[in-house]
């Protein structure tokens, strides 16, 4: 091979100077060749220019040194010549050192490295193509490998690349498939977060011989141990659930009692799985938490031998802080740093905010939904509640209106939905001030509506996918309850959930095994990895508690404390943020007492409102679940001419005999007293109405004239005997 183009322009003067002692006048002829050479390889001009000042000094003296040879004169005059032209290569050299980098790099352009050509050469031939062996398919052909960088140390081989594609494009290249090329373990394989990088554009580095790594602290059963050094063992190893961070502790008061930061050095740390960190660190879930910092690359991480949230904060100690603030904000209880764990119920000059509930049975969901209520009371709030199950919410006597069973809480949907397009059609106008109430539309248990096992399936749905995507920018917000997160409580809609979760916050609490995982079809962006399932339902240590068995009889007066169990521990998640465990505030007094005056926050007097007991009753799809109903005109008109649903046109024989004429007659009296006197509990115009087999429509006059006779009471929508 024969030399470079930078070798010739760097090391020609050196052989001129040589050739002028030897050739005498035809180091002139050389000099010229080498100026011809030079400009054939395109050389600069400065190199140029020192080039044949360097030839024109070495041929003069090679002609000066062979006249003195010839002349006879003594050899070293002519030796002495010899001087001028080494010194004249040796200032070319200097002239030229300052641009063989450049030339260097132009040359390992267009010519790589051995190393870097083989690298290169076997990306294309499995990865990129063009080249490609006959019968094996190429991994993601165009995946070029740009911006090749290789690195090279003493016990350590490694490059660096941007795997490119045309825009419009996406890189599918994983690490697996890089390591598989190179044959190499995957944990020397380290690939951009594709979250943080164009979709055609990113950056690997390749591990192709590994430093031999520092040892590890030596973990000894039984024997005392750093958190430092159990961070380093197990969660900051490639298998660990937190690869490549490093543990700085800001707290430390024993092994299991400790607060730290964890820092991956200038890379994101990404989502973290807290059933590995908590099996890495031998310890229970509940034992660990998580801390997000505003910076990717940290999170904070808490030890707790006594968890931090099991006494928790009452709600009686935090009355103040249950009001919406300016924000919109009202506080839902308290994170696991102690800082106060607030919840949106408004947007300032947007409108309302959504909430999303998930909790199973004694999971503290029905505390929260009686927090909210207390809430939205104190922020002058209205209420629409839909409560399938009923007598569930001890707060409903704050609720403005109160659908209270399957059927009444089907008709607090269609309410709600009809208010939602009363509001639209008096919110075109510009002039239109909006000076309405906000409505926070609670949905209690709300897979009993929205699930394919519902009668109400279909209507349900279609209602809820509306006012979830709507209803906001008109002030009514919808806090919608469920046992699971699984999609079919959701009457399997991915609208429902993720317009739930854009619009607001979620809370998340314990859930029946096997129904709690976020993950797969049920995944949560800034939830991943928790399972909902794994939050205990009591504290370390109370299985000892309980076995310490009191004999002594029933304390009808004792209460149950925070310490009894870990309802309302769970997680937050608010727009924006990563799911952060807190507990809810703990009941230590009854919601409703702090409410002062109780009566409901009225809705605005409107057409929806008006004839809110007729709209209840109408079904605003058809009998295919389709067609809703799209204008307040029509849902009016419906009301007035429909009959009521099929669901709702059970009779049932009364106790007095055979169903009474639906006619209004003073006959059906006897029998309201007297079903309102047997039942002794409290109902609604509408329990009442398909108890006795008829409509509301006729059973709300006759109550009124019973009023009237002070013979029948009502509060809030529940009448009762008097």
């Amino acid at each position: 091979m024969g030399p470079t183009r930078a070798q010739f322009i760097q090391y020609a003067p050196a052989a001129l100077a040589v050739a002028a002692a030897a050739a005498g006048p035809w180091s002139a002829l050389a000099a010229g060749a080498a100026g011809a050479g030079a400009w054939a390889l395109h050389a600069s001009a400065p190199a140029l220019r020192s080039l044949i000042a360097c030839g024109i000094t070495a041929t003069g003296c090679g002609i000066a040194a062979h006249q003195v040879l010839a002349s006879g004169m003594n050899p070293l005059f002519a030796l002495g010549l010899a001087v001028p032209a080494g010194a004249a290569a040796l200032a070319h050299h200097r002239n030229t050192a300052s641009e063989l980098p450049a030339t260097l790099a132009t040359t390992t352009t267009a010519g790589q490295s051995s190393q870097a050509q083989l690298i290169t050469a076997w990306w294309k031939e499995f990865i990129s193509g063009p080249t490609q062996t006959e019968g094996r398919k190429l991994i993601q052909p165009g995946a070029e490998l740009a911006h090749l960088v290789l690195e090279v140390g003493d016990d350590s081989v490694s490059f660096t690349g941007i795997i490119t594609l045309p825009q419009g494009q996406q890189v599918r290249v994983k690490a697996a498939d890089i390591a598989a090329v190179y044959q190499i373990p995957v944990s020397q394989v380290e690939m951009g977060d594709p979250k943080h990088y164009a979709p055609n554009a990113l950056p690997v580095l390749v591990h192709l011989k590994k430093a031999a790594e520092q040892h590890q602290p030596e973990i000894v059963a039984g024997a005392p141990t750093t958190p430092e050094q159990v961070w380093a063992a197990y969660v900051a190893v490639p298998e660990g659930a937190m690869p490549g961070t490093t543990l700085v502790l800001t707290r430390y008061d024993g092994p299991l009692d400790w607060e730290g930061v964890a820092t991956r050095d200038r890379r994101a740390i990404g989502t973290v799985n807290i059933q590995d960190l908590a099996g890495n660190l031998n310890l229970e879930t509940i034992q660990v938490a998580l801390a997000p910092t505003d910076k990717p690359s940290q999170m904070g991480v808490r030890v707790m031998k006594e968890h931090a949230l099991m006494h928790g904060t009452m709600l009686s100690s935090v009355v103040d802080e249950l009001s919406m603030d300016s924000r919109g904000y009202v506080r839902l209880g308290t994170y696991i740093d102690a800082n106060a764990a607030l919840v949106p119920l408004a947007q300032p000059g947007s409108g309302a905010r959504h909430l999303y509930l998930v909790g199973g049975s004694r999971s503290g969901k029905s505390g929260i939904l009686e927090q909210i209520l207390l809430s939205a009371h104190k922020s002058r709030i209205a209420v629409i509640l839909a409560s399938p199950q009923a007598g569930t919410i001890a707060g409903a006597s704050l609720a403005a209106y109160c659908g209270d069973g399957l059927d009444e809480a089907m008709g607090a949907l269609r309410l709600a939905y009809a208010m939602m397009l009363d509001r639209e059609a008096r919110y075109r106008s510009p002039a239109f001030p909006f000076t309405d109430p906000l409505i926070a539309f609670i949905i209690d248990e709300a897979h009993m509506l929205l699930s394919v096992s519902s009668p109400y399936h279909a209507e349900a749905k279609a209602i809820v996918e509306q006012l979830t995507r709507r209803s906001l920018k008109r002030g009514i917000g919808v806090v919608l309850a469920t046992q699971t997160p699984l999609a079919e409580d959701l009457g399997n809609s991915t609208v429902i959930r993720s317009q739930l979760l854009i619009g607001g916050g979620a809370v998340f609490l314990r859930c029946a095994r096997g129904q709690g995982s976020l993950v797969g079809a049920n995944a949560v962006e800034g939830a991943e990895g928790i399972d909902l399932s794994r939050i205990p339902s009591s504290w370390p240590g109370q299985y000892q508690k309980v076995a310490d068995r009191d004999m002594s009889g029933l304390a009808t007066a004792a209460a149950a404390g925070p310490e009894d169990g870990t309802f309302g521990l769970g997680y937050l998640l608010t727009p924006g943020s990563q799911a952060v465990q807190f507990r809810s505030l703990h009941l230590d007094v009854a919601p409703v007492s702090l409410a002062g005056d109780r009566t409901p926050v009225a809705v605005e007097d409107c057409e929806a409102w008006r004839h809110r007991e007729a709209i209840a009753q109408t079904p605003m799809v058809d009998q295919r679940g389709k067609n809703l109903v799209g204008s307040l005109a029509d849902v009016l008109t419906a009301a007035q001419q429909g009959p009521p649903a099929p669901q709702q046109q059970r009779v049932a024989a009364g106790p007095t005999g055979p169903a009474a004429p639906s006619d209004g007659q003073e006959l059906i009296k006897p029998r309201i007293l007297e079903l309102l006197r047997d039942e002794s509990i409290p109902m609604t115009a509408e329990t009442i109405a398909r108890k006795l087999g008829t409509s509301a429509k006729h059973i709300k006059p006759r109550l009124s004239e019973l009023k009237k006779r002070d013979e029948v009471t009502n509060e809030n929508g529940l009448w009762r005997a008097a």
